[in-house]
């Protein structure tokens, strides 16, 4: 699967930014969707997660309460709704498709994916 990742850009804290990701080159709605992000110098670390049905969603606690992930079947798109940005919240945001169709549990883990995008940079500016 190919996934193409946008929504990026500059903000100022408070701001708030979706981001979105196309998934082309199989059936979307039977893989699970998750975000992550990283920071320079950083590990890669878990955001927000999406069941294959949409039906549950996982969210690290450093963004629970502050983003909201959702799907759009007929778009083939996942959406990471960012509000209430904070300057921490500065990384390459990466969208990931798991390998695995119709997973029992929502994964949260990098090894838990199997295809990536490329990256978008949020930015947020104190």
């Amino acid at each position: 699967v190919q996934l193409q990742a946008s929504g990026g850009g500059l903000v100022q804290a408070g701001g708030s930014l979706r981001l979105s990701c196309v998934a082309s080159g199989r059936t979307f709605s039977r893989y699970a969707m998750g975000w992550f992000r990283q920071a320079p110098g950083k590990e890669r670390e878990f955001v927000a997660a999406i069941s294959w049905s949409g039906a549950r969603t996982v969210y690290a606690d450093s963004v629970k309460g502050r983003s909201t992930i959702s799907r759009d079947i007929a778009k083939n798109t996942v959406y990471l709704q960012m509000n209430s940005l904070e300057p921490e919240d500065t990384a390459v945001y990466y969208c990931a498709a798991t390998e695995r169709p119709y997973a029992s549990v929502v994964p949260t883990t990098t090894s838990d994916f199997g295809s990536w995008g490329q990256g978008t940079q949020v930015t947020v500016s104190s």
